[in-house]
């Protein structure tokens, strides 16, 4: 993994919007028609488009937008034997319940224009029927296939690649525990996160999970044993993996909403850095956690790790002043070594494929610019 060793680096979190086009394709198909050839030349027009919108902007290190994908995780309901996509909701998750009790006027307007249906499909819930086992090769591979002929075309300094960390995901109607459930998952995801790093991308496991155990209405030792096994089991993903072709990308979830309720980073920091991967991206932009930055006085960040804190904001419209970008730049870059931070996002920009994401494509690529102008302005600060 590249660090910010002569500048200040680049990057973002993964998903971007999915040209309608495409969305009208994966939606036709999703019904059982469709050409799938013409499916296939849209995903791989709009991963070259990501690519080259995402180097124009001034972003160092890329990735394909996720076109391919439905969500960050619903994806693997084609790729994981055992797994069926349903149609139906879950239960919302803590980090999402809290905020609509507290503020149900606001969250009635908001998830009757964002619902988990206003994209292609409406299949959006995962059920496991039977053994679970990796069978999305062929997928992945165009999924690197892609990414990697765009990458030829464009001057970038590195790739990444997400892919979710190891979750009972969905429904279980097949193993007895949800520790064989996890266990199951975890060693399918393995087969994709080793293919990632055999590609020559960098991993990124996106791991909101955490955050909702430790939100869970349950005693506080409760979550920490959950907590700890979550630990455990994305480890275990991951064991034998390099740690600096790995970043772990934190996740706050995608709720644009008040966020009271969001769990601080002096809680999270630790549970966080024991994580084995080389580097960390968590939320700064948000309002929310822009003073989160003092954790970082009294924590050591350990010795070869990368911070990626997520200077843009993925919640609101707003393009943030490249000024206040730097000045967040080099306060981090003081506190664990200016080559240590690589200048992020907040999260993604679309994690589910839907016609109108909250943040309007168009003002994605303006906070790109801005990310990058912020960085050549703490490139100019901190290297004088």
């Amino acid at each position: 993994m590249r660090r910010s060793e002569h500048r200040i680096l680049t990057t973002h979190v993964g998903s971007l919007a999915r040209p309608h086009e495409l969305l009208d394709a994966i939606k036709a198909a999703d019904e059982g028609g469709g050409d799938r050839e013409r499916l296939a030349a849209l995903i791989r027009a709009a991963v070259r488009e990501s690519v080259r919108e995402q180097a124009a902007a001034g972003i160092d290190v890329v990735t394909d937008g996720e076109q391919s994908k439905l969500g960050f995780f619903q994806y693997l309901s084609d790729r994981l034997a055992g797994m069926e996509a349903r149609e139906g909701r879950l239960s919302l998750a803590p980090s999402w319940q809290l905020e609509i009790d507290m503020f149900p006027d606001y969250y009635e307007q908001y998830l009757r224009k964002y619902a988990s249906d206003s994209g292609p499909s409406r299949a959006n819930m995962m059920v496991c029927t039977g053994p679970v086992s990796y069978m999305g090769h062929d997928a992945l591979r165009r999924d690197i296939d892609n990414l990697k002929a765009a990458l030829h075309e464009f001057d970038v300094t590195e790739a990444f690649m997400p892919a979710p960390a190891p979750h009972p995901f969905g429904i279980n109607e097949h193993y007895e525990t949800e520790e064989e459930y996890v266990l199951a998952i975890c060693e399918a995801l393995r087969e994709e996160y080793l293919a990632i790093i055999d590609a020559g991308l960098i991993l990124q496991v996106d791991d909101p999970f955490m955050i909702d155990l430790m939100m869970e209405d349950r005693p506080p030792e409760d979550r920490r044993r959950a907590v700890e096994a979550h630990i455990e089991v994305v480890n275990h993903a991951l064991r034998g993996i390099p740690e600096d072709r790995v970043r772990l990308h934190t996740c706050y979830g995608l709720n644009h909403g008040p966020r009271l309720h969001d769990v601080p980073l002096s809680e999270v920091v630790g549970p966080m850095l024991r994580i084995e991967a080389g580097a960390y991206s968590f939320e700064v932009g948000n309002p929310r956690h822009q003073h989160e930055w003092r954790v970082w006085e009294d924590t050591k960040l350990p010795d070869g790790k990368i911070l990626i804190p997520g200077f843009l904001c993925h919640a609101h419209n707003f393009v943030e002043h490249p000024q206040l970008i730097a000045d967040g730049i080099v306060r981090y870059a003081r506190l664990v070594g200016r080559e240590n931070v690589i200048a992020g996002a907040d999260c993604g920009f679309s994690s589910r494929a839907v016609y109108s994401p909250e943040v309007h494509p168009t003002v994605v690529w303006a906070k790109f610019r801005a990310l990058a102008e912020g960085a050549r302005l703490a490139t100019e600060a901190l290297w004088n």
